[in-house]
């Protein structure tokens, strides 16, 4: 076999999840195993070695026709000398994570942080397949976010291009510190904590609402709520959908993307959310930059970290 493989390791605080891809983006294996965060750095690093090794075993491939081996991470990377910076989630700091890999893998190693290789993986082998230029944003705890530009992951001065979720689109009478520090970020209405957050306090100020009936009110009960017609609820999943539309304005002027792309659990409300933001993004953006653009979910769920990170090593 000459053909060329790439694997993308989806470094998590509770799994890791490797995949094998082709060039063209198709993810034709999967496995995955613990982190076991709790065993420390040298523990992670051999996890992640035996489960790259593994998955070609367990493959019709042989080990000659791996060509590189990316890894996405939840924190702040290094991308240029493939250092994690700060990754609180999986507990690692300061380590040289290509050069460890590289050594004990003898393969080329790349890194970058989850919401770039999602996006990267969208853009390869998902929603955005076959476009040169789009933008993904990630709803989930907080908001993440990518930008493709030419069909390679745009990384800015410092490596820190795409961070959505921090663009203060909420005005100062209405807004709220977020966990950076700032205030009015897009991450304290438009994630899922947010979504939780504007429904306990309307429970809390008394307001007439089906959510007060939940015990533990998660975003998936706002959504379907807002659904059944609790006007409460209508109006979060609105105020969600107005800032996260508004932030899609303001990057289109500047960016003139063809695609966004809207991935992470809460985009999985469907429609509520996106005929909102769809229309909330065609009242504040010029005509002309509208034309031809199209807003659409992510479509390779959890498995966008593993091609993203795999497609490191083409479209990077």
């Amino acid at each position: 076999m000459s053909e060329k493989i790439y694997i993308g390791v989806d470094l998590g605080g509770t799994a890791i999840k490797v995949g094998i891809c082709n060039e063209e983006g198709q993810l034709l294996h999967t496995y995955e195993g613990p982190t076991e965060t709790e065993k420390g750095a040298e523990t992670i690093i051999n996890n992640i070695e035996r489960y790259v090794r593994l998955i070609v075993e367990q493959s019709p491939f042989e080990w000659e026709q791996v060509a590189g081996v990316g890894a996405g991470v939840a924190g702040f990377t290094n991308v240029r000398e493939g250092i994690i910076i700060f990754a609180p989630n999986v507990g690692l700091k300061d380590l040289h994570i290509r050069e460890i890999l590289e050594e004990r893998l003898g393969k080329p190693i790349k890194i970058d942080n989850d919401a770039n290789v999602a996006a990267l993986g969208e853009a390869w082998g998902g929603a955005g397949k076959g476009v040169e230029n789009c933008v993904c944003y990630t709803l989930g705890t907080g908001v993440g976010g990518g930008i493709i530009i030419d069909g390679k992951i745009y990384q800015g001065f410092s490596g820190l291009a795409g961070e959505l979720g921090h663009m203060a689109v909420v005005p100062d009478l209405e807004a709220i510190q977020c966990g950076c520090g700032q205030m009015g970020c897009l991450e304290t209405v438009s994630s899922a904590t947010g979504i939780i957050r504007m429904a306990k306090d309307a429970v809390a100020r008394g307001e007439r609402t089906s959510l007060a009936l939940v015990d533990n009110i998660m975003a998936k009960d706002v959504f379907d709520a807002a659904k059944a017609g609790d006007e409460t609820a209508v109006r979060i999943v609105n105020r969600a959908a107005f800032y996260l539309g508004k932030s899609l304005a303001a990057v289109a002027v500047v960016l003139n993307p063809e695609l966004f792309i809207i991935g992470g659990g809460v985009s999985k409300a469907g429609d509520i959310l996106f005929d909102e933001v769809r229309s909330v993004f065609a009242k504040h953006t010029p005509e002309p930059v509208q034309k031809g653009l199209q807003i659409v979910p992510a479509s390779l769920g959890n498995d966008a970290g593993m091609v993203g990170a795999a497609g490191l090593f083409l479209r990077s």
